[in-house]
This record gives C-alpha cells, structure tokens and sequence, in this order.
C-alpha cells in the first residue's frame, strides 16, 4: 500500500526494460507531442524567449518550479504504488488552463492507448500517470524512470523552440544538454517526494499559457 513517506522504489535495471522504456519516451512515439509547446510559442512571439540563452532559462524554470516538477512528483507517487485515480485527479486540479489540461491528457491518452495496444494494459490518465502506471512492471527506479520522462518532456520543448524562434539543431542540442544537471537532480528529489511537495511557482509561464488560447495565429495547441 502507498504511503507519503520518503521511500524510493529501488530495483535491479534490465537493459530490456529500459530500452522499452526508451521507447515508450522516443519522439516516434505516438503522443502527437510535436502539436504541444506548453505555451513557449506565445513566449516566443511576445519576445520573451528570443534565442538559446533565453530558451534554455525558459525551460529550467519550467522543469525546476513549474510543470516538470509537478509531473516529477505525480510519476514518482504513481510508480511507487499511489492509486492513479487520485493522481490523475491531482494532476487535473494541477492544470492552470485548458490547454495545459488538454496538453497533458491527450498524450496521456494516446499513450495509454498505444501501450495497451503493444499488451500492456494501462488506464487512460495525465501523461506523467499514464507513464507512472506503465513502468511499475519494469526493472528501473523511480528516479531513473523520472529522468527519462522529464528529459522527453524537455526534449520535446527544445524541438518546439528550434522549429519556432528558430534555433540551429546544434543550438537546440546544446540547450538540452545544459538541462541534464537540474533533470538528474529533480528526478532524484521527485523520488521520494509526496504531495505536499506539489505546486509551482512560474506564473509568467501559467499567464502564457492562458493568453495562447487567444493568439489569432497558432502553429502548436498549447
């Protein structure tokens, strides 16, 4: 039975599960990512994100304070055995707009689908739950589980921003690799995190996110 306290899920990794689990986060993955920015394109066209330097400051907040370390914390609780009912209830409450709401249930979503597709069964719910709920049957961590996730989740974000502000590839991949220090270092946070470690602090972001429901041109959905 799931409890708050502090209690890492420890296990002995199999190279199998993790390459599944590669998979399961691969941008060939069937989530339609690629539609979402999490609000960096109304970022992007207020001029408050105009190249790599502001980019990867973007991103650190949202990973560190906002929306990545919130689904750090749902994962983690879910992976360490939290009914995925309440979390996926949890991470609704947690949505400060409508986009961000449909962002993180239409991929959970598809995951689901498509995992439960491959013969896994897994219910539909946010994505970081969806996720949580799948990798209980594989041989990885918590916090090897919560890095792999959170540096999709970036990876994705990177690739809006190349496509958008725009950047060069090497740019975006210098960006990404500058995250790895404060992903490795929340992921381990996040694995024995509970929910009073719930909540954000990047207004600016949650602001953006609301004002792009109301942008007259959009390339992404959020």
């Amino acid at each position: 039975m799931f409890t708050d306290t502090p209690t890492a899920t420890i296990r002995r990794m199999s190279t199998a599960d993790l390459l599944t689990l590669t998979q399961w986060l691969s941008p060939a993955f069937p989530l339609g990512a690629f539609a979402y920015s999490h609000g960096l394109e109304q970022a992007v066209a207020a001029g408050e994100v105009r190249d790599a330097d502001g980019l990867q400051g973007w991103l650190l907040d949202i990973v560190q304070l906002g929306a990545g370390r919130n689904d750090a914390v749902l994962l983690s609780m879910t992976h360490r055995g939290a009914d995925a009912a309440e979390m996926a209830a949890l991470a609704r409450a947690l949505a400060p707009t409508r986009e961000r709401w449909e962002e993180t249930s239409a991929q959970g979503r598809a995951f689901a689908d498509t995992v439960t597709a491959m013969g896994h069964s897994v219910a539909p719910a946010a994505l970081p739950v969806a996720v949580g709920q799948a990798a209980r049957r594989l041989s990885l961590d918590t916090a090897q589980v919560t890095a792999l996730y959170l540096h999709g989740f970036a990876a994705n974000l990177v690739s809006a921003g190349v496509r958008f502000i725009p950047l060069g590839q090497t740019e975006g991949q210098v960006t990404l690799g500058g995250l790895h220090g404060a992903i490795d270092d929340l992921a381990a946070w996040a694995a024995t995190a509970g929910r009073d470690d719930l909540g954000g602090a990047t207004i600016r972001a949650d602001l953006g996110a609301a004002l792009h429901e109301t942008m007259d041109v959009r390339i992404f959905r959020s």
